[in-house]
């Protein structure tokens, strides 16, 4: 199971309103207790996503004494905004960043001075040196937009080459399919840690939708339980709970380097697996 060398992590996305603000506070807060090794935010293409990004990040680092890392994005940024983003968060404290290319807007050809993640590590690299913490996305059941496994890899070991110093995966339900990941990695000559992304199941519907858009498999045992029970959402919490505790269980027996959860702003689905695995205060 879990051991010293593992890192744990919780992911949020920036709130719009003053409600949702004083939930992700009390959230982040709750998940502090555990002694996560880093939080996480997400960011989407626009000024304004932008903004609530690095108020988010700079708000529970603070609060929370955890390390925070923001997510950026190729999407509709130039090399002077994030060169002042990245200012920013080093002006406050800020050590890790996740690097992604993003999610194309509908309608949008262009993505911006940055196409690829790679060419994001690699700037975030030659202007800060080592001075943040690199993460990158990995997809274990492939990038939507992938035209064939190997291609994914090498555009997967091209963030490596750039400076990525670790990687978290899309979440998937097959654990299957990250130990054939790791193993091609391997084969591939590329060692960073690969942590899996894990998502807690508590809405049907919403998972299907998530799941549709960013190309992530529910298996058909999985989906057709979870049909089921329909709008039943103790029983879909409750059989979600146990199918999540048990493929994170066997990701950390077979030597997965930690666990980073997709917690949608909320602390009960997490710390329920949490408390399963057994993990503690870390």
């Amino acid at each position: 199971m879990a051991n010293d060398s593992n890192t744990f992590s919780f992911e949020f996305f920036p709130p719009k309103t003053a409600d949702g603000i004083g939930k992700l506070q009390a959230t982040s807060l709750q998940l502090a207790a555990v002694g996560p090794h880093f939080f996480s935010v997400t960011f989407g293409a626009g000024g304004s996503t932008r903004d609530r990004t690095f108020e988010t990040v700079i708000d529970i680092q603070q609060k929370s004494g955890i390390e925070t890392a923001p997510h950026l994005s190729c999407i509709s940024s130039t090399r002077e905004n994030i060169h002042e983003m990245l200012n920013g968060y080093m002006q406050h404290g800020i050590r890790h960043i996740v690097a992604l290319r993003g999610d194309m807007p509908s309608g949008m050809v262009e993505a911006g001075e940055f196409r690829y993640a790679n060419e994001l590590v690699a700037f975030i690299r030659e202007t800060t040196g080592d001075h943040f913490h690199i993460e990158v996305a990995a997809y274990p059941e492939y990038h939507p937009q992938a035209t064939s496994p190997d291609r994914d890899m090498v555009n997967f070991r091209r963030k490596v080459e750039a400076g990525a110093d670790s990687a978290i995966t899309q979440y998937f339900y097959n654990a299957d399919a990250y130990f054939n990941f790791i193993d091609r990695c391997a084969k591939n000559a590329i060692d960073i840690p690969i942590v899996p992304g894990i998502m807690p199941i508590t809405n049907y519907y919403q998972l299907v939708r998530f799941s549709d858009a960013c190309g992530a498999e529910i298996p058909r045992w999985i989906r057709k339980q979870l049909e089921v029970y329909g709008e039943n959402l103790e029983s879909i919490r409750a059989f979600g709970e146990e199918v999540v505790t048990r493929l994170c269980e066997r990701l950390l027996a077979d030597g997965a380097p930690g666990l980073h959860f997709y917690t949608l702003n909320r602390a009960t689905p997490a710390l329920a697996i949490w408390n399963n695995l057994g993990l503690g205060k870390r």
